[in-house]
């Protein structure tokens, strides 16, 4: 007996039980479906919340509730998370009085006062009727809703829970207001995600109480143990959900499982660190990518209420850095409660500290503390949350200057001296460097470690791979040694801002980087990298990082005179000055200018693809969909660590971000790698393509070569478009044949992992291996779309391989593998079948029909049982004869074409005898047993058909199917008129039978997608 649909939704009801939650079966509750909560059951679990409270001001609420009616489905959804976090404000009347008041929807103090309901199959009446499988309420309020698929099933997964839930949200959007986040899952993949989510940002919760030993797979009941024990289920509810606003968007977010576990262990140690007065918080190291800008976030907004409204104050070194965080928290300002604010100067945060007691989300740079050591407070409720705590300025010791004597101060001990009582938190993506000992001296140590490892393997994060070009621009060794010596010089500076200074001593580096000979190497090799390796990947979307803004110009405009039709494509992103000459200015434009090349490269439809930075946009600013960084800048440590991170952002199908370096950064590459994890220098401590993607790409190009051996796929080597397309229809017939069917998945599976792989080293693969890869590709697309579920186009199997193939071949025609003008298949076109029959290739004839006839008998599956188990009988009779060898490939087709004629005539059977499709339904149920036929007029069965049609719907209420009584009586009236017609006793019961089953079949059919 398979594991259906069925059994996973029990075995997912009993781990909810087993949580100590209440469970309902929804059919089995009486309610006005047209409200997809249970407003009585809501009512007395408000006034159980509330029971200081009188009836009115709940029955307020409950209306409030009610009428959140307008805007878009995440407006509403917004307006609902803010009255779940903070209760509803309602007034009523008291002695003539209006009373103000708060009524809570959940008792975030108490757990055991709030009441916790699993119930499956909760049907909502909305534009249309759906029945998701399982919904959790809390306090009668369904804010989880939950779709299975079953695990036994080839053509369902999780992907498929996920449309389901889409739908369901365009469908049934009432539910979906009162969401806190969904659940999809089919056993082997577990992921929870909001209403703004893409399906790549549903995450799985791997661990139940923050054991990460072995998180790489992650059991299907890990998420719901993991996540819906209740004391963690009200704290995510409270704490850990947010929507980040803008004048565009809003993106309703879900902690993911580090996030929370890391913030709560945050939380402890900063608790800690105030009773022992010693104000070190901990450092919190989360890599790159994964979200740490948002932690702080969570972090702010729960500690506000565990330490009763503490001040903040967030530091960051640089001012972009500091814009783009405050940004984060500014979109974030309904969840905070309160709105950030920028310190302008010194003497403003001092103003502003001055004016509260409590409270505060301030906002300053490290550079404002080096203008007076005097304290700013002296309170101890001050949280000081600094972003990138290990940088150099966090020295804590004097140093004297030996030529002026001059005593200076480390950055670090001003910040202490400036809030001698507070309490300090440090944020990195990157580690904090062995030697470092002032970090720590700040901080204290680790609270949290979020390494590479993890967050790749969680799809929190793309791994990043590292090209080196260097020697395309025939540098001189010495100048590659001398820029390395240059810049560990620097980099052994207190302050990054002293290295900005110091950077007029490299001005003869520059000239020589500038050289006209190099700038042309270096941009018709970019030219030619991107052209031909990178353009067509994802969105194309790239960052060249210069040396300098003279620099930057100079490749601008030497691409531009390679490419003149680029010019929307490219575009320079730098900041500006006073002292640019005037050529510069519309190059680099304004402040606004930048904001809006900002919003541009951050669209991924824009045309502009490329862009040429310098220090601007190398942290904090992310371009998911960004895949290439072009490097001609010395950078090390941290500061490269960061850079690089750019391109690690998840995308959809995004393999990795390629590092492309033309300066000699592979040592600084290497050295920052051995302050990260053992799991990261293992698994990520060679990022070069030539040593990790290109031998895993040679691997399974070999791989391939061998599951296809025996077929000469050769003529795809020819400048043929005609040769080509028959050498990849040859190609998929071979894995269809009998003989080699049992390498087909495998093929298909290796042959993604090649095309993988090849993406991120493609311009060192040999042209032989390009075109090999892009063959075993356009082979392996056409098998997926072929062989798998769902409708084929012809058309657009044709469309995918031309376009994979221009990205490796330059074809002058159009390749047509499968030669057809139809948009979609028409299984009754005598025509088309008669193409299909003629393909040379017969195994793959016999595969396109096979798929077409099963696509077309599970259309009958919902509408027509007796039909469906016919054609299904006389497929798999023809198949297994097939398999069996007892007729060969061209009878096969024969065979196969004669179903489809005869389901051609089950099309029109219908309309000769005047019967709809439900009707017709019935018509066969009552007449497949012969002796029906034999015993009466074809005019009496048609009679009796459409008598019973009507009966039956006049009776079908809903939910009709899930309720026994209710089904009972549906019996009784087929009964009943099955005797009135005198049917043959001997039949009765299996048509009965049948009949109940097709009606069911028309009911679910009702409520699916």
């Amino acid at each position: 007996m398979s594991f259906t649909e069925y059994n996973y939704e029990e075995a997912i009801i009993e781990i909810f039980k087993n949580l100590g939650y209440e469970h309902w079966h929804g059919p089995e509750i009486e309610r006005d479906y047209h409200v997809s909560f249970y407003e009585e059951d809501l009512r007395s679990s408000l006034c159980y919340l509330n029971s200081d409270l009188p009836l009115i001001a709940i029955t307020e609420a409950i209306n409030k509730l009610k009428d959140i009616d307008t805007g878009s489905l995440v407006d509403r959804n917004n307006k609902f998370t803010y009255f779940l976090q903070n209760g509803i404000t309602v007034t009523y009347l008291e002695q003539d009085e209006e009373v103000p008041v708060i009524v809570k929807l959940i008792d975030f103090e108490n757990i055991d006062n709030n009441f916790f309901k699993v119930i499956n199959q909760w049907k909502v009446q909305d534009k249309e009727t759906k029945i998701p499988d399982v919904v959790i309420f809390v306090n009668s309020l369904p804010l989880v809703v939950i779709e299975l698929k079953s695990p036994s099933r080839e053509e369902t997964n999780a992907s498929e829970a996920y449309t389901q839930l889409k739908n369901y949200m365009d469908k049934i959007p009432s539910l979906f207001v009162f969401n806190a986040f969904c659940v999809m899952s089919d056993l082997t993949k577990s992921k929870a995600g909001t209403i703004t989510a893409n399906e790549d940002r549903f995450m799985e919760w791997k661990t139940v109480d923050d054991s990460r030993e072995s998180t790489q797979f992650a059991d299907f009941d890990t998420l719901f143990n993991g996540m819906f024990e209740k004391e963690r289920l009200i704290d995510i509810l409270q704490n850990f959900i947010l929507f980040s606003k803008d004048e565009k968007d809003s993106i309703k977010i879900l902690s993911a499982y580090h996030q929370y576990f890391a913030v709560n262990k945050a939380i402890q140690r900063t608790i800690e660190a105030i009773e022992r007065k010693d104000g070190k918080g901990g450092v919190f190291w989360h890599t790159q990518g994964s979200g740490k800008s948002l932690s702080m976030v969570f972090y702010t907004k729960k500690l506000q209420k565990v330490l009763n409204s503490p001040t903040f104050i967030i530091i960051t070194d640089r001012n972009d850095l500091d814009e783009q965080l405050f940004s984060q928290f500014t979109k974030c300002s309904d969840f905070l409660r309160q709105i950030s604010k920028k310190a302008e100067s010194r003497v403003d945060l001092i103003n502003k500290l001055k004016n509260i007691q409590a409270n505060g989300i301030f906002f300053t740079t490290m550079q404002k503390f080096e203008e007076s050591d005097e304290p700013l407070s002296e309170r101890n409720n001050i949280i000081v949350i600094s972003d990138e705590a290990h940088r150099s300025q966090y020295g804590l010791g004097e140093k004297v200057d030996p030529e002026t004597g001059k005593i200076s101060i480390g950055t670090a001990r001003k910040v202490r001296d400036n809030f001698p009582n507070a309490t300090f938190i440090g944020f990195t993506g990157t580690p904090i460097s062995q030697k470092d000992k002032s970090t720590r001296e700040v901080f204290g140590d680790y609270i949290d470690v979020y390494d590479m490892t993890q967050s790749v393997e969680d799809g929190a994060t793309r791994p990043i791979y590292y090209e080196s070009r260097a020697i395309k621009l025939q540098l001189d060794e010495s100048v590659l040694s001398r820029i390395d010596k240059e810049y560990d010089k620097l980099s052994e500076e207190a302050e990054p801002y002293a290295i900005e200074k110091s950077k007029h001593e490299l001005s003869k580096m520059e000239e020589l980087l500038a050289a006209p000979e190099t700038i042309d190497s270096l941009c018709n090799d970019i030219v030619n990298h991107y052209e031909n390796d990178r353009q067509y990947l994802i969105t194309g979307k790239a960052m060249v990082v210069a040396y300098s803004r003279k620099i930057a110009i100079k490749i601008y405009e030497k691409i531009l005179q390679l490419r003149p039709q680029w010019k929307d494509k490219i575009n320079i992103v730098a900041s500006s000055s006073n002292k640019d000459p005037e050529e510069w200015h519309e190059l680099i434009g304004t402040k606004k200018h930048k904001k809006e090349l900002a919003r541009r490269f951050k669209d991924n439809e824009d045309p502009f693809k490329i862009a040429i930075i310098v220090d601007m946009w190398l942290t904090g600013f992310d371009i998911p969909s960004l895949t290439t960084m072009y490097i001609f800048k010395p950078m090390k440590g941290h500061t490269l660590m960061q850079a690089i991170a750019r391109v690690n952002r998840v995308y959809e199908d995004k393999e990795g971000g390629l590092i492309v370096d033309y300066i000699g950064i592979s040592g600084a590459l290497r050295k920052a790698m051995s302050e990260y994890t053992e799991n990261d220098q293992n698994n990520y401590g060679d990022m070069d393509i030539v040593n990790t993607a290109y031998p895993m790409f040679k691997e399974k190009l070999e791989i391939c070569q061998n599951l296809i051996h025996g077929f000469d796929y050769s003529n795809f080597f020819l400048n043929s478009d005609l040769k080509r397309a028959k050498v990849i229809t040859g190609g998929i017939n071979f894995f269809l044949s009998k003989k080699n069917e049992k390498n087909k998945e495998e093929f298909v599976k290796e042959a993604l992992a090649l095309k993988q792989s090849l993406s991120l080293c493609r311009s060192i693969a040999e042209e032989n291996e390009r075109l090999e890869a892009a063959y075993f590709e356009a082979v392996r697309t056409s098998l997926t779309r072929i062989t798998k579920p769902g409708k084929i186009s012809l058309k657009s199997i044709n469309e995918s391989i031309n376009n994979l193939l221009k990205e490796s071949i330059k074809s002058e025609g159009v390749i047509n593998i499968i030669s057809t003008n139809d948009e979609e298949i028409n299984l009754f076109d005598e025509d088309f079948l008669y193409k299909i029959s003629q393909i040379p290739e017969q195994n793959l004839a016999v595969e396109l029909l096979k798929k077409l006839l099963n696509d077309q008998i599970k259309t009958y599956t919902r509408t027509n049982l007796v039909k469906s188990e016919q054609f299904s009988e006389m497929l798999k009779i023809t198949m297994n004869q097939y398999i069996n060898s007892q007729i060969q490939t061209a009878e096969v087709i024969e065979e196969l074409i004669n179903i489809a004629n005869e389901i051609r005539k089950a099309e029109k059977e219908g309309n000769d005898l005047g019967l709809t499709d439900e009707e017709l339904a019935f018509y066969d149920a009552l007449t497949k047993p012969q002796i029906v036929k034999d015993k009466y007029e074809n005019e009496t069965l048609i009679q009796m058909t459409q008598e019973l049609t009507e009966e039956l719907n006049r009776n079908r209420t809903i939910d009709w199917q899930k309720k026994e009584g209710a089904r009972a009586k549906m019996r009784s009236i087929v009964k009943r008129l099955l005797n009135k017609y005198k049917y043959p006793p001997e039949e009765c019961k299996e048509a009965i039978q049948i009949v109940i089953k097709q009606c069911e079949q028309w009911a679910d059919l009702e409520y699916e997608v």
